[in-house]
């Protein structure tokens, strides 16, 4: 298990989730990597989404993992003495097929894993993107789902349980980043009974099995959204869970994005 804490309880400037060239990034990890030294970060992971065996715009390709190794290795050796820098990948979690305990991970030289939901399967199996914008979200609630939107949190959240169970990831990405989209979709959903049940044992799963959890700071600015919601920090940091703030940047401008006032909500859970 990555170490996030001995950085973390040294030092605010890191970030350990990105996205350049080798996925669905603005530009190219050498950008990346000279805005983090610019900006005066110690600790910087490069974290493309992972290869996955279905089509997606948005996963590296697998012809292209040896290169961003390299590319990897490449930087290091470039910005040595100025910058710590990690190999790491945001890795899709599909089913019991495929996700970060798939021994392909194995093989390469990953410091962590990442370990996140952004498809579920629809109830025909279809394994469907529930990421992005709300418009594609509608879009999809009606052509996959049936305009079922228990089942599409249910799902999610019974991935994330599965994920979790599989283990082989070091960090948990924005656990509970349905909430936005499905809020849109039917408003108080995140304060029925039900839902909060669902993102409470989640929390439970998280803490027995000792993993590390981002505040993924991405929507902050456009939204007024982090995730996981502030909410659950407090249970989270009692429990003793290592919480990690990532702006999950997809253009270099974006690394330190919103993350100070991730922190102003982690310290203010910590009291």
């Amino acid at each position: 298990m990555f170490d996030f804490l001995s950085i973390t309880e040294n030092t605010d400037r890191y970030n350990f989730h990105s996205h350049t060239q080798f996925c669905d990034g603005k530009a190219t990890m050498d950008a990346f990597a000279a805005a983090a030294v610019e900006g005066g970060f110690g600790h910087y992971g490069f974290s493309p989404h992972s290869p996955i065996p279905i089509p997606s715009p948005c996963n590296m390709s697998l012809d292209d993992v040896d290169e961003y190794v390299k590319e990897v290795d490449r930087l290091r050796k470039l910005y040595d003495g100025r910058i710590r820098l990690y190999a790491a990948m945001e890795i899709d979690y599909l089913g019991p097929k495929w996700g970060p305990a798939h021994p392909y991970f194995d093989t390469l030289p990953l410091d962590y894993r990442i370990g996140s939901v952004h498809f579920i399967p629809a109830q025909d199996g279809t394994l469907v993107d529930i990421d992005g914008h709300f418009d594609s979200f509608k879009r999809k609630m009606s052509e996959y789902f049936h305009e079922d939107i228990r089942y599409v949190v249910e799902t999610f959240y019974r991935q994330t349980r599965e994920m979790i169970k599989g283990g082989r990831f070091d960090l948990i990405g924005h656990f509970d980043k349905i909430s936005h989209n499905a809020s849109h979709y039917c408003s108080g959903i995140e304060d029925t009974g039900w839902y909060r049940a669902l993102v409470d044992e989640v929390m439970d799963m998280i803490i027995d099995a000792g993993v590390a959890v981002e505040l993924n700071t991405k929507a902050w600015e456009g939204h007024r959204r982090m995730f996981p919601s502030p909410r659950y920090l407090s249970r989270l940091i009692k429990a003793g869970v290592t919480i990690v703030v990532n702006s999950d940047a997809h253009h270099p401008s974006l690394i330190d994005a919103s993350r100070r006032q991730g922190f102003d909500f982690l310290h203010r859970s910590m009291q």
